[in-house]
């Protein structure tokens, strides 16, 4: 029997996903990303933008048109936040939460071979997903935080995801042992807010020390992370040969004034320093990020406020959203709305930025000598991203992947994964 999945928004889904499709894989499935022939698709919703809402709906729309005959499944946040929409848009789904969704296999697995979804019987770990090295995706995701109680006051994401809680210590790092002794090359870290992972009183520095000690070849990239829980231990980390000099380092925006108002739990000189105490050890440290433009109240000045940080930092990749009401957050009753319009121009103006620091920082890797986790081959060029998480490719006749490679390469331009 087969099994396609299809997962919208952020890692930690990607990571999901994957770790499900593994699941079902190990138990005899075929799995795939084309809903062709498949006998039940699952669909992994994202919901924190009205974009992520639009593409989630038509992702499950498009399957349905595309086999009509096969079990659809839906699941991921949208399915918290829109739970009646869903319903009713798609009446022959079988809807299961976040809480829930780690026991899909079972659910899924029970519906083809007995015909009834047993929903009653679902593993509620957070953490329970099976290990795995590769499905959909090169890189080895591991799971090591879920949740967040931040409450910024545009995001939707703790309303969806709940209360912040981090997996036990011994649980990752046997995660990260048994995806390295399964080939990983590249284990990611991720969750919903991982720079508040604590548990058994070990903070995501103490944690992350404890992952780049594991012994084997392969090295440790940290996914999207706050730049409000920063420790000197996490600094002086920085430079292991194992941790990638890459950060995704969240600005949302460059105005103190916006800051606040978001919710957010750092100033921007607090940003600048983190930058600058990483650059002050590697210089060419890649700082990538997620920027908001048009947020309640931002103002001409605030706006260009971003534009002149996001210069100062030199950002290698830039996330750029345009601000969209979230029903039920703070940021939704604020009177002092922007207009579309506005929104719009802004949003211009910034991706024009971000294209021209993301060339000047990439420029200075091409046509140099650089270590590739080779993830493709196509007529006779590997590619693949270096350590500063830089898509490069390079000749060779050799097709294998998942292997680093150090090579004279050049930047290549495919849009970062």
């Amino acid at each position: 029997m087969k099994v396609a999945f299809k997962t919208l928004g952020c890692r930690l889904n990607q990571y999901e996903m994957d770790a499900l499709a593994a699941t079902f894989k190990e138990n005899g499935y075929e799995v795939s990303e084309n809903g062709d022939g498949a006998d039940a698709i699952v669909v992994n919703t994202c919901t924190v933008t009205n974009q992520s809402n639009q593409k989630s709906r038509y992702a499950i729309s498009h399957a349905s048109r595309q086999n009509p005959d096969a079990a659809m499944v839906v699941t991921g946040c949208m399915t918290e936040s829109h739970l009646e929409q869903l319903k009713s848009k798609f009446p022959k789904a079988i809807i299961i939460d976040n809480k829930g969704k780690s026991g899909i296999f079972q659910s899924v697995d029970s519906l083809l071979k007995t015909g009834h979804a047993d929903l009653s019987d679902k593993d509620y770990d957070l953490f329970s997903y099976q290990s795995f090295t590769e499905m959909f995706h090169t890189r080895s995701l591991v799971k090591i935080q879920d949740g967040c109680d931040n409450f910024c006051t545009y995001c939707i994401i703790p309303f969806v995801r709940g209360r912040a809680i981090s997996r036990r210590v011994k649980q990752v790092i046997d995660n990260v042992k048994e995806v390295v002794a399964l080939g990983a090359k590249e284990v990611v870290l991720t969750g919903v807010n991982i720079s508040r992972y604590d548990s058994e009183g070990v903070k995501f520095s103490g944690l992350l020390k404890r992952i780049l000690e594991v012994e084997g070849d392969f090295r440790v990239r940290i996914s999207s992370i706050e730049p409000d829980s920063f420790d000197d231990q996490f600094f002086e980390l920085i430079g292991h040969p194992k941790l990638t000099p890459h950060l995704h380092l969240c600005l949302q925006s460059g105005s103190n004034r916006i800051l606040l108002k978001m919710r957010r739990m750092y100033t921007i000189s607090e940003f600048l320093n983190i930058v600058d105490r990483v650059r002050a050890k590697d210089a060419n440290f890649n700082f990538t990020t997620d920027v908001i433009v048009g947020f309640p109240g931002e103002t001409e000045e605030d706006f260009q406020q971003s534009m002149e940080i996001a210069r100062q930092v030199g950002f290698g990749h830039m996330h750029i959203f345009k601000y969209s009401v979230r029903q039920g957050t703070r940021a939704e009753r604020m009177s002092d709305q922007i207009s579309d319009k506005i929104k719009t121009e802004r949003s211009k103006q910034m991706h024009v930025l971000a294209e021209e620091l993301q060339a000047a920082y990439r420029s200075k890797f091409d046509n140099t000598s650089q270590r590739i986790l080779v993830e493709k081959w196509k007529d006779g060029k590997a590619s693949g991203y270096n350590d500063y998480f830089i898509p490069m490719e390079f000749e060779t006749n050799d097709k294998i992947r998942n292997r680093f490679e150090l090579v004279k390469a050049n930047v290549k331009n495919f849009e970062d994964a």
